[in-house]
């Protein structure tokens, strides 16, 4: 009898059952969900911009130099501290984050301090997006079918954004994204487009082709 532990898969429940086979593993690239779901840029250009607005406005009003740049260290550290709390969730959000795809269903465990797994069977996902958002990474969106419903507080940030009345399941800010929306749509019955067609998204739709998003 062997001595070595039976050791659950990370980011998994349980084992596999007979029959099911990991296709796929992966998490977010925390730096991309720092910029696309934690929208850390946008902050830093909100603080930049209130920064620079705040300057032109003393000095518009009388102000000496000094006078008008003098708030400009408190309002840094105040967009610093914003950026660097950003930064920091969307960094333990990708550590406790994982995405799995088997040939029979889509996982995610997701949860920074309470970890859920949900479980989508590949028989009620009715199609997928993808989008490359930048360097390689992108996400990739599952449309559940029928009542198939999930919330989209308890799914954020791995979630289509802004899809709000039906959210949508979404492995956000993976590397690689293309070949691995390559291999979903092989495994629900689909294919991707050639190579150089120059799509920023796509949709597959079951029984049919990848092809370009609204």
């Amino acid at each position: 009898m062997s001595s070595q532990p039976d050791i659950i898969p990370q980011g998994l429940p349980d084992h596999l059952p007979d029959g099911e086979r990991m296709l796929w593993q992966g998490r977010p690239e925390w730096q991309r969900l720092a910029i696309d779901a934690f929208h850390i840029r946008k902050v830093a250009y909100y603080f930049a911009g209130l920064i620079v607005a705040q300057a032109i406005w003393k000095a518009a009003n009388g102000a000496s130099l000094f006078e008008a740049v003098q708030s400009v260290p408190l309002m840094a550290a105040m967009g610093f501290l914003a950026c660097a709390l950003l930064a920091g969730l969307a960094y333990l959000s990708a550590r406790t984050t994982h995405y799995t795809l088997t040939n029979k269903r889509a996982l995610m465990k997701v949860g920074i301090a309470l970890p859920i797994h949900i479980n989508l069977p590949l028989r009620q996902i009715d199609g997928a997006s993808f989008a490359v958002t930048g360097k390689g990474c992108g996400n990739i969106c599952l449309k559940t079918a029928g009542q198939t419903r999930l919330a989209y507080l308890l799914l954020w940030p791995h979630a289509k954004p802004f899809e709000f009345t039906k959210p949508q399941p979404a492995f956000r800010a993976i590397a690689d994204v293309e070949a691995v929306a390559s291999r979903l749509a092989f495994t629900l019955g689909g294919h991707m487009p050639v190579a150089d067609m120059p799509v920023a998204e796509t949709t597959y739709a079951p029984q049919g082709h990848l092809v370009a998003a609204e």
